[in-house]
């Protein structure tokens, strides 16, 4: 018997190879799968502005990208010792203006060139409440806890949503033509409002993928959000809040997405991977033993021959690390 009810996922419709170059922006859902791929050596770039939540958000972060923004002094503002951007995460502000500018700029430099040639999109959007600045009523990506009276909350509109993405992805494709879009819902519920509010919130920006999907074909989605709500329906698999996906529930998800996205190629060689890194991770008895000396030769003749194989990929700091333990 089967004791749940299991969600369809769209197996086989599309692939993602491990040479691909992913883009990620969302909201923290979006970081825990995008630590997922990294730590199985995909080669991604998560979110240029730091995390995101609202659609609109990141719809203006990809466009200042389009626009090859540069920011000034003037994009910033300062208060209670720190500078800080109301487009920006926090792990940009700093106490030292130039600081926080180059941060932000050089991540933009960045981003505009991963924007340029990446396979992949994907979008995580977590609410489709926002944010209004009063002082120029444009929608802001982070409140840096200021005072609510500084702005206005509100739930977006379907066909606004789509409107802004109709327009941006055509922009995006004229640079990037070849380009994957992949949708998601954060499974993560919004509390803040209330549970019906909740359901409101998500449907929403269901809704709004629908459409997008619905007209361009290169535009695809994929269920997070049902997994955990729908499937996965225990408190067993939340966090202490009760609120957020716990360890587990990320871990389901993320083979649920292996399953409907990746090759027999690509898992295959996410298993080597992870052989590698479990070797990596490995701390011995003795560490100045012939034993694991001869166990790091091992691991560095794997690297390489991953290496010889896919040249694509990154494990200087890998081999660093083997390189370094043998000297010890």
């Amino acid at each position: 018997m089967e004791f749940r009810t299991k969600v369809e996922l769209p197996v086989g419709q599309y692939k993602i190879c491990h040479s691909d170059l992913l883009m990620l922006w969302g909201s923290c859902f979006s970081e825990n799968m995008g630590k997922l791929l990294i730590d199985n050596k995909f080669n991604c770039d998560i979110n240029p502005f730091g995390i995101l939540y609202n659609p609109f958000s990141i719809a203006k972060s990809i466009s200042l990208l389009l626009e090859k923004k540069v920011y000034s002094e003037d994009d910033l503002r300062f208060d209670k010792g720190m500078w800080y951007s109301l487009m920006h995460h926090s792990s940009f502000s700093s106490s030292d203006k130039l600081e926080c500018l180059n941060k932000i700029n050089s991540r933009m430099i960045e981003g505009r060139g991963t924007l340029a040639k990446a396979k992949w999109l994907i979008f995580t959007w977590g609410t489709a409440r926002v944010y209004e600045w009063k002082e120029t009523g444009k929608i802001v990506g982070n409140c840096h806890k200021l005072p609510d009276r500084l702005f206005v909350r509100r739930l977006l509109d379907v066909d606004e949503i789509v409107s802004a993405y109709v327009a941006l992805l055509e922009k995006i494709r004229l640079l990037n033509p070849e380009v994957q879009i992949l949708f998601t819902v954060s499974p993560i519920r919004h509390a803040k409002d209330g549970l019906h509010g909740n359901q409101l919130n998500k449907a929403v920006l269901l809704l709004a993928i629908e459409k997008i999907c619905q007209k361009f074909s290169y535009c695809h989605y994929f269920p997070s959000y049902e997994i955990l709500l729908d499937e996965l329906r225990d408190y067993r698999f939340y966090a202490d809040d009760m609120l957020h996906p716990s360890q587990l529930a990320i871990n389901y998800i993320w083979e649920c997405f292996c399953e409907c996205f990746f090759t027999t190629e690509t898992l295959h060689i996410m298993k080597e991977w992870q052989e590698i890194k479990k070797g990596l991770d490995h701390r011995p008895f003795n560490a100045k033993s012939e034993a694991y000396y001869t166990f790091l030769s091992q691991i560095m003749l794997k690297i390489e021959r991953l290496k010889e194989k896919l040249p694509y990929l990154d494990v200087q700091n890998e081999i660093t690390l083997c390189q370094t333990r043998l000297k010890k």
